[in-house]
Formats: C-alpha cells, sequence, structure tokens
C-alpha cells in the first residue's frame, strides 16, 4: 500500500513537471527567437572626426593633457563653409584656486589644400565660477570654427599640426593667467580626418536672394527694417537616413540700414538662424542653427552676421526645399532679445537638394548562387550536453555553411535558448512517464 502511494505521488509530480516543461519550451523557443546574436546590424555612418591630446603648461589647466575630439561635416561643396567641431575632456591644474569671470579658447589646425592652410576656431566670454582648491571645472564648452572650402572638387585633410606660434591650443582667464597647450604627437600613425568636397548638390531656384526683416525686442520696442542678402549652401550626396549640413551666411543688402543693439544690451546672447524646410521626408517644418555673438553693448551696430551651421536628415529620397526663416539674438529662439521676422515680399529664394537612396551595404546573409556547390565547412563550436557520440552514433556529421558559426555566442555567451529546450524536453518525457503509471494504477483498479 505505501509503495502504491509513493508511485502514485511520483507520477502526479512528474505530471507537473510536464507543465513546467511546456513553459521552458516555450521560453526556450522565445528566446532563441530573440537572441541579440541574430539582430539585424543597423550600419551608423560616422561623420569624419579625430581625437588629438595636448600638453599643457601653466594656467588654469597647466600640468595635465587635454584631449580634443574635433569633428567636420562628411562632404561640403565647393567653396562652401566647412564646420569644425572641438569637444573637450580637460581638468584644471591641481591645488590651484580660480577667480570667476570669464575664458577665452582657441585652437588651431592646419588644413592641407586651402589658401590659408592654419584654421583658428575661438569662442570669448566663456563663464568661469570661482573654483577653490582642488575644484574642477564642470564642463568646457564646445568650441566651434568655421573656414572655407576650394572652389574645385577634391578632398581636405585635417591635421593637427601645431601652428608658427607653438601652440595649438589656448585657454586664458586673463593676460597673465593662461594655459598654453602643443600638441603630443602619438607613436604610430597619425590623427588626422578627410572631408570630401564634391561638385554638384543643391540650388538656389526662384524668388530673391534678398530677405526683408522687420525687428523687434522681447518687449515690442525698437522696431527697425533691413534687408539681408542671405546664402544657404546646400549639401552634395546627400543620402536618405544621414544628417546633412547646411551653410546660412548673411550680409547687409545695398543701401540696407544696419541694426542696432537695443538699448539694455546683449546679455549671453548668442546668433540664431532659423529656416523652412520641406520634402524627402524631414521632420518637422523649420530648422534652427547658432553661433556665438560678440557685439553685445546698447546702441552698438552689429556690422556682420556670424556664419550658422543648419541641420537636416531626409529619411526618403526626393527634394528637400528650404528658405529662409527668421533671426533671434538670445539664449535660443524662445528665448530671445532681439528678434527679426522675415517678410514675405520680396518672397525670399528657395533652396533645393536631391536627396538618394542610402549606400548599398554587405547583405547580411550571402546571396543565391546560381551552381550549386556544397557549402565550405568551418569551425562549429557547440556544447555538449550528454555522452552521446557525435552524430549520435549514426556516422553522420554536421556540417556548419560558412559564416553560421558567427551569428551567435555559442558557448561563450552562457545558457540560451537551446538549453531551456532540451531541458524542457526531458522533463516533458519524464511526466509522460508519470502519466502511463497513473494511467496503470487506474486500469488496475477498475
Amino acid at each position: 500500500m505505501q509503495k502504491s502511494k509513493a508511485r502514485r505521488r511520483l507520477a502526479l509530480k512528474t505530471s507537473a513537471l510536464g507543465l513546467a516543461g511546456t513553459l521552458a519550451l516555450f521560453v526556450g523557443s522565445f528566446v532563441g527567437l530573440t537572441s541579440p546574436a541574430q539582430a539585424e546590424a543597423v550600419e551608423v555612418t560616422a561623420a569624419p572626426s579625430m581625437t588629438v591630446t595636448f600638453n599643457c603648461t601653466d594656467g588654469p589647466f597647466g600640468g595635465n593633457p587635454v584631449t580634443a575630439t574635433i569633428s567636420g561635416p562628411e562632404s561640403v561643396a565647393p567653396g562652401g563653409s566647412v564646420e569644425l567641431k572641438w569637444v573637450f575632456s580637460a581638468k584644471p591644474k591641481a591645488g590651484r584656486e580660480v577667480t570667476a569671470g570669464t575664458m577665452t579658447i582657441e585652437g588651431d589646425v592646419n588644413v592641407a589644400t586651402i589658401a590659408t592652410p592654419s584654421v583658428t576656431s575661438q569662442k570669448t566670454g566663456v563663464p568661469v565660477p570661482a573654483l577653490t582648491k582642488d575644484q574642477e571645472f564642470t564642463a568646457v564648452p564646445e568650441l566651434v570654427g568655421t573656414f572655407t572650402a576650394p572652389t574645385t572638387a577634391g578632398q581636405l585633410t585635417v591635421t593637427p599640426v601645431p601652428v608658427a606660434t607653438g601652440g595649438s591650443l589656448f585657454f586664458t582667464l586673463s593676460t597673465s593667467d593662461e594655459t598654453e597647450c602643443t600638441y603630443a604627437p602619438p607613436t604610430g600613425t597619425q590623427p588626422s580626418m578627410v572631408i570630401q568636397v564634391k561638385q554638384g548638390g543643391g540650388t538656389g531656384t526662384g524668388g530673391d536672394a534678398v530677405v526683408a526683416y522687420k525687428c523687434v525686442t522681447s518687449t515690442n520696442t525698437d522696431s527697425k527694417d533691413t534687408s539681408l542678402n542671405v546664402t544657404m549652401t546646400m549639401p552634395t550626396g546627400a543620402e536618405a537616413n544621414k544628417e546633412q549640413s547646411i551653410s546660412w551666411s548673411a550680409t547687409y543688402a545695398s543701401g540696407a540700414a544696419q541694426l542696432t543693439v537695443p538699448a539694455g544690451g546683449f546679455t549671453n546672447a548668442k546668433f540664431i538662424a532659423s529656416a523652412s524646410v520641406s520634402g524627402a521626408g524631414v521632420s518637422g517644418t523649420s530648422v534652427t542653427g547658432e553661433n556665438t555673438f560678440n557685439t553685445t553693448t546698447a546702441g552698438a551696430t552689429i556690422s556682420s552676421f556670424p556664419t550658422v551651421t543648419l541641420k537636416v536628415k531626409p529619411t526618403t529620397t526626393g527634394t528637400v526645399t528650404m528658405k529662409a526663416g527668421d533671426l533671434y539674438f538670445g539664449t535660443s529662439a524662445t528665448q530671445y532679445q532681439y528678434k527679426c521676422t522675415v517678410q514675405t515680399t520680396p518672397a525670399p529664394k528657395s533652396y533645393t537638394f536631391t536627396v538618394t537612396s542610402a549606400s548599398t551595404s554587405p547583405s547580411p546573409s550571402p546571396s543565391p548562387s546560381a551552381t550549386t556547390t556544397n557549402p565550405k565547412p568551418t569551425r562549429t563550436v557547440t556544447a555538449t550536453v550528454t555522452q552521446t557520440p557525435v552524430g549520435a552514433g549514426n556516422g553522420k556529421v554536421t556540417k556548419t555553411p560558412k559564416g553560421a558559426a558567427e551569428t551567435g555566442g555559442g558557448g561563450d555567451m552562457g545558457p540560451d535558448g537551446r538549453m531551456f529546450v532540451l531541458t524542457g524536453s526531458l522533463i516533458v518525457l519524464a511526466a509522460a512517464a508519470g502519466g502511463l503509471v497513473l494511467r496503470r494504477r487506474t486500469l488496475s483498479r477498475g
């Protein structure tokens, strides 16, 4: 009697395990289907860039290396404006204190095949808080500089070779408190980056290059009218799902009144230009770009406007159309101290560029071949879970097509869906055996 009860309990347990085994089979199948190793790779094209290390002496960053990542656009039209952006990683000199004030940052690089190869990027009036001994700067702001590309197609090679003054990077708190940094060439390959100068690209069509503006302060005072010759340099070789850079520049039109800084002056103001945009799946109806602006004193004449880079990302093939938009002097397009609204007469010129499909990348799986050949065997990594000989003793050998061994982590990645499937199958078999015992017991009782 006790032996019969024990068998019945064992059968009930194995039946319950059958449910667990089924669940394990489901989980294993799900894990196998959603394995990260089989996720489709996404091609990402990065803008050209180089990482450069400088050795710094004296001043706020003296005694510490400073690392700068310098990046530029993938391509530019002949004669177009090229923007170089510096992003820093730096620590101040150990054991020093800093008095609150402003800092000037200046970086220099050489660019091959342009008339003036030394290109300077500078940012003035960078706020610096008071820092106690060994306290670090919270952030070193980005540095942006521009230069004009050659008028013929080719390529620009940007290198960190020091300029004639001997320094390539400066952090200046005052005339007597300056950090001079020199390029520290690494052993082996020297860092550099290449920017393509491509013929063709977009053009301006219809409308007028002269754009009329009406400018007022944020409180709607100090109204002034002016006209600007606005030029937008369209990108070349634009492809879907790749961000494009458009250079915006402007000068006063002939006979136009020059603007002045309104009463109260500008505080931490930037110059922000906008443009309407449509076509080729571009998100939104307008884009903005910004640059530093140094004319801040009330009544001072705004004699020139900085060059601004607008970023546009088309998502489909087609034509992108852009027109000059409003201008702002302030911290953003919503927090401004002075705004110049574009007028509809004369109608601003439409600028366009063509977007083609993205460059084809290698297919994740080989294309079918016209001829039938046996796939070349490759080394296959498997996890042994039983003592069964390879091929289950039937003399068969599994061959994996070329590349299959690279689609997953295998044993290096730990248990995956196959382990769940194997475990679940064993448990289901055990449950089946338990069911047979129960059925036999019931029949014997009947």
